[in-house]
This record gives structure tokens, C-alpha cells and sequence, in this order.
């Protein structure tokens, strides 16, 4: 991780892991950094697109989310549309790439729900099609068995670099 100086004696910490050969802190270079996961959660789960909609509803600064949506579209997580009848204005909206985050958004929210929600889960994620309540969990590919806490261990991947 990069740290260098603000200008002010303050240190400031970067934004990539480049000493971690590790898919998880690439991730975290994407959608890591404050409101970026809030922002990629409201375009997956409410449909919001214009930068008006998020600046609204989240109270985020403008120059700090146009920073979180130029690098959505740059790392290809959102593209730009434009807003037909209105020839100046555009949205955001997610990619397949994009999309593919939601499983994240939904459990991270789970752990929130269980950790850091005395009073319950603030919110509740459904499938559209039944009703049902949505869930994320760790599942085997070989023997299909959900898998809990503990059951899981890292071994070298194809991408793995020598040490």
C-alpha cells in the first residue's frame, strides 16, 4: 500500500496493495475506498443512475462522487448512457462486471445484520420473483455442502506468484 504526504503533515494512505498478489485487495482497489460500496448498492438495489439521484441520497460531496463514478466507468463497472430527451445529461449504469458485485453488497450486509445491527437488519433483500429472503453463502463446488466459518483454507491458485 502507497503512503505518502498530504501537503499538510498529514499522511494519506494509497489506494492499491501493490504487494499483495491477492484478488481480494484488487477488489478493494476498485470499491474500497468510503461511499463506494453505498453508491454501487443504490444503483444495483434502488435503481438510481444520475449523479443528482446519488448526491441526493446519499449527501456525498459532488467532487467525491464524480472521483467514484469516473473510476466505476473507467474500471468498467458502470458505463455512460445519455438521458434521452435531455441531450446534456447522461446516467450511470451498471455493467455485467458491475452487476457482479451484488453478492458482495448482500453479504457484507448480512455480516452487518448480525454484527452491527442491535435493533435488526435496517433492510431486508428479496428475490422479485417469489418474496423470499435473499442470502449469500459459501458453498463447495466438489460436494455442493454449505460451508461455515472455519471450514475454509487458502492453497496457491494458477495466478499465484513464487514468494
Amino acid at each position: 500500500m502507497q503512503v505518502a504526504g498530504d501537503g499538510w503533515g498529514r499522511t494519506v494512505l494509497g489506494r492499491t496493495y501493490d504487494r499483495e498478489n491477492c484478488s481480494a485487495a484488487r477488489t478493494l482497489e476498485l470499491v474500497g475506498e468510503r461511499w463506494s460500496l453505498l453508491i454501487l448498492r443504490d444503483a444495483m438495489f434502488t435503481g438510481l443512475s444520475r449523479f443528482t439521484e446519488f448526491q441526493h441520497k446519499l449527501g456525498i460531496a459532488p467532487n467525491i462522487l464524480s472521483s467514484r463514478l469516473e473510476r466505476f466507468v473507467a474500471a468498467g463497472l458502470m458505463e455512460l448512457r445519455p438521458v434521452r430527451d435531455e441531450p446534456t445529461a447522461h446516467r450511470y449504469v451498471l455493467t455485467a462486471k458491475g452487476l457482479d458485485l451484488q453478492a458482495v453488497v448482500v453479504t457484507l450486509t448480512e455480516w452487518g445484520d448480525r454484527w452491527a445491527a442491535p435493533q435488526g437488519p435496517p433492510i431486508v433483500y428479496r428475490h422479485e420473483g417469489c418474496g423470499g429472503r435473499v442470502h449469500h453463502r459459501l458453498s463447495c463446488e466438489e460436494c455442493r455442502g454449505e460451508l461455515v466459518p472455519g471450514q475454509v483454507r487458502t492453497h496457491p491458485g494458477p495466478g499465484a506468484r513464487p514468494a
